[in-house]
């Protein structure tokens, strides 16, 4: 791994994919398939169609779709719910854990993949975002708001990997109790109301929801600090298992990681800096709270 490498690509934020080059379209495995099939089948079986059920398990209709086809990984509540409404056989929960998932890196640019990598066996991960919510804490209908607001426009089939690449890394989250991630996102990020306020009711919900768990922190920037160590963009940092310390920075239509130590010790030393000026994390919920009951 080299340091300060420049790699070229269109992005929308956490290196996304917005490409149709073969290599990233959806692979599947085909126990996900195969158990998509089976819940599809159960379902117009009940009679309900894909929004009724959507309804009922308390996902959005993308996401049934999602499953359905085998895109997705089904969550635990959405198998729970599944076998509730479809015969409470047991069929389901039973066969859902033999399900796996296909290529880690699919729906995620080319040039993003090393970092994602990275982050799956991190020892600790931080974040800095001044234009949108990190992908790690963004719901489905604040992505696919995003994407849709993509220029040049993505297909339908684009845009579904890359939601599904981003709900898939969220994972990390609830998989790896052990590591802390903490973000820094600045307050206007979550004052703009991208989707519509429906779309940032169910984003702050999240947020708040995600934040609730031990392993992870966030604190807001407040706009009306009047200091700021990180007024030169977006920034991760993430541990290693060998205690190295890596960083990446991207903007439009560039991503870079960066390995080189007097790099990193820079972007750590802002990151640093800028937890100590942002609120601190009660007071992070307490704000997120307060936007949240303006809706």
């Amino acid at each position: 791994m080299t340091g300060g490498i420049d790699i070229m690509a269109e992005d929308c934020g956490d290196g996304e994919a917005v490409g149709g080059e073969p290599d990233r379209e959806s692979d599947p495995s085909d126990s996900l398939r195969t158990w998509g099939a089976v819940q599809q089948a159960l379902r117009e079986h009940a009679g309900y169609s894909r929004a009724e059920f959507a309804d009922l398990v308390r996902f959005s209709k993308h996401t049934v779709e999602s499953v359905e086809l085998g895109r997705r990984m089904p969550d635990e509540s959405y198998v729970v719910r599944s076998e509730e409404f479809l015969g409470n056989t047991g069929a389901l929960r039973k066969s859902s854990k033999y399900v796996t998932r296909g290529r880690g890196d699919v729906g995620l640019a080319a040039w993003f993949r090393q970092w994602a990598r990275l982050e799956r066996v991190a020892e600790s991960l931080c974040t800095y975002e001044c234009r949108l919510v990190p992908g790690l804490l963004q719901s489905e209908g604040y992505a696919r708001a995003l994407f849709e607001n993509r220029l040049p426009l993505l297909t339908e089939e684009q845009m579904e990997a890359q939601i599904e690449a981003r709900m898939e890394r969220q994972r990390m989250l609830h998989e790896r109790p052990t590591v802390p991630f903490h973000f820094i996102v600045e307050e206007s990020v979550f004052r703009r109301r991208l989707g519509g306020r429906d779309v940032l009711r169910e984003q702050l919900d999240l947020v708040l929801e995600l934040t609730a768990l031990h392993n992870v922190m966030l604190q807001v920037m407040p706009t009306e600090a009047e200091f700021h160590a990180c007024m030169d963009g977006p920034v991760q940092l993430l541990e290693t298992p060998e205690g190295r310390r890596l960083a990446y920075s991207e903007g439009q239509e560039n991503g870079r990681l960066i390995s080189d130590l007097k790099g990193v010790r820079t972007f750590q030393q802002r990151y640093d800096t800028l937890r100590s000026q942002a609120l601190n994390p009660q007071d992070s919920r307490g704000l997120l709270e307060q936007l949240r009951g303006e809706l």
